[in-house]
């Protein structure tokens, strides 16, 4: 308990709504306090009336108007605070929770955080589900539990304290030494078992989505057996910590049973000792007894969230490192330039073997240049900087907001429309058809019975291969960047569509910087600059219109 409260994860959790979060603790506390005051004033009222309707003269004089509206009010008040408590809590809980998410996609935004995540996509979704969901139980049912136990006890004791000051100091000792320990202990033999149980449904959610999309792949190497049989070691480990956790709660059940009883045995004593020698009414011995009826099961309460600690724990450790936002590189630019490389050196992805050395780079707002060289020179990973996509080894970056477009088109099975506003979620209907217009895909689109809410299949199903190219480029152009970035746009398109795409291109990128990494002539005629790249260095730079520029170009792939 003392490690996650000092996390600066869980600050950060609390912190986003402090006042609603305490007003929401203070409500549950609230809450709980009225049922116990309910119940004991009930039973000192039915008590009080009986004894006074004994005689006549007392039958007279006793109030029940006093009593019975305070129960009356405390009925009322007690619905209500129990109605406001959850809906302050869990609006308090998803507000913050809503704060850390978008934190977390900073986070998972900066470079080479992504990648690296997105090699395994069960691991991000898991984060982003299972994780947050115990951050949402850290607040509503391990500490807004744990405030209105502390409440209630001493609630408890300052009523049994009007009755007998000792009798109140007695029962807020016990209550919170039995209550504490045994939370307390169960929290912690339960908190392996829940991390186990944690790590065992990433496991075994992981292992299921393996076994099902690889399937060809796990039957032509003979391994869907062993697969199988991974995921059954992977269940049987998630079945034992089950088994362990609900064995925990019920000997924590049992425990607070035992604790109750002798809370209620002792006060039914204790109450009877001074009644008996007259220090206190029956009335105030039976508020007594029912206030000790109930005082334990606000500790009680406490079960779920002492069983999923360790799964707290777990989500804290696994989310610090992305809570933050991470230092992006400066995107403060050096007068009349769009682009900075100074002496960068970078690898790919996942690896700290460099492929790029030392590479100097100045890109001027407007300017055109088109990196050429073989494959594997190190011009997609030149664009990977220039996109924030990965980080360099050494030297700086200095770049504007940018949009990359590869050959590979990413779409969505959503609709045409929503596709679009991938890249402006703010764009009206006239600026999509702007966009599909200059991309020249608008006519097409137009003869689509729905139009822009035509739904498209998985992978952009229903599209042909230029039409998806054609939609992803007219996202380009709804897109607020000052740099575009080019890696084989129009590689495995036919000569006519690549053509178009590419005249297009050139139409609406005369007020923005472009960086193309291509081997094909045709993309690299749309350059003011042609730079050649080999080994990870810049080699070579012809500018258009000089016989280098000519000479360069013939040595690219034809169209």
């Amino acid at each position: 308990m003392k490690t996650m409260l000092s996390h600066p994860l869980l600050r950060q959790l609390l912190m986003a709504q402090p006042g609603t979060m305490l007003g929401g603790a203070l409500l549950a506390a609230l809450t709980a306090v009225a049922g116990m005051a309910l119940l004991g004033l009930s039973g000192w009222f039915i008590t009080a009336t009986s004894i006074a309707g004994l005689q006549a003269s007392s039958a007279l004089m006793f109030d029940v108007f006093g009593p019975s509206a305070g129960i009356r009010l405390l009925a009322i008040g007690r619905t209500g605070s129990r109605y406001a408590e959850r809906l302050v809590t869990h609006d308090a809980t998803f507000a913050a929770l809503a704060d850390i998410r978008v934190r977390l996609f900073r986070g998972w935004a900066s470079a080479d955080a992504a990648s690296r995540l997105l090699r395994q996509p069960a691991r991000l979704l898991f984060r982003l589900t299972a994780d947050i969901d115990a951050l949402e139980s850290l607040y509503l049912r391990l500490l807004v539990p744990a405030f209105t136990a502390c409440a209630a006890a001493l609630l408890a004791a300052l009523a049994l304290g009007l009755v007998h000051w000792w009798l109140g100091l007695g029962l807020a000792v016990w209550l919170l030494a039995s209550g504490g320990a045994i939370s307390c202990l169960l929290l912690r033999g339960a908190r392996r078992h829940a991390i186990v149980r944690s790590r065992a449904t990433e496991q075994l959610r992981s292992g299921a989505i393996d076994l099902v999309a690889g399937q060809l792949d796990l039957v032509m190497a003979g391994r869907v057996q062993a697969q199988v049989d991974q995921l059954v070691q992977i269940d049987q480990s998630l079945a034992r910590a089950d088994l362990a956790l609900m064995r925990l709660e019920t000997r924590a059940s049992a425990a607070y049973g035992v604790a109750g009883s002798i809370t209620l045995a002792g006060v039914l004593l204790a109450s009877a000792f001074l009644a008996g020698h007259q220090q206190i009414g029956l009335p105030a011995a039976a508020l007594a007894v029912l206030v000790a009826l109930t005082a334990l099961e606000p500790f009680a309460g406490l079960r779920r969230g002492a069983l999923e600690a360790g799964r707290m724990l777990l989500a804290l450790r696994r989310l610090s490192p992305r809570a933050q936002q991470g230092q992006g590189m400066s995107a403060v630019l050096p007068a009349g330039s769009a682009l900075r490389f100074d002496r960068v050196s970078a690898a790919q992805a996942g690896s700290s073997e460099p492929i790029v050395h030392g590479v100097s780079l100045m890109l001027a707002p407007g300017e055109t240049v088109a990196l050429v060289g073989p494959s594997g020179a190190g011009k997609s990973t030149l664009l990977a900087l220039a996109a924030r996509e990965i980080a360099p080894l050494s030297g700086n970056v200095t770049a504007p907001r940018a949009c990359l477009l590869t050959q590979k088109t990413e779409l969505f099975q959503d609709s045409l429309r929503d596709n679009l506003r991938l890249a402006n979620p703010a764009a009206s209907d006239e600026q999509l058809w702007d966009a599909l217009q200059a991309a020249g895909l608008a006519q097409e689109v137009r003869l689509l019975a729905a139009g822009l809410d035509t739904q498209l299949g998985e992978g952009g199903l229903g599209l042909s291969g230029g039409q998806s190219r054609r939609l992803a480029l007219a996202r380009l152009f709804l897109h607020d960047s000052a740099l575009w970035l080019l890696d084989e746009a129009t590689e495995a398109l036919d000569a006519a569509t690549a053509h178009d795409v590419l005249q297009r291109l050139r139409a609406r990128s005369s007020t923005r910087s472009v960086l193309i990494a291509t081997h094909l002539r045709r993309e690299a005629q749309l350059a003011d600059r042609l730079l050649t790249v080999r080994a990870g260095r810049i080699v070579g730079e012809a500018r258009c219109g000089t016989p280098a520029y000519a000479a360069v170009l013939a040595l690219l792939r034809p169209d």
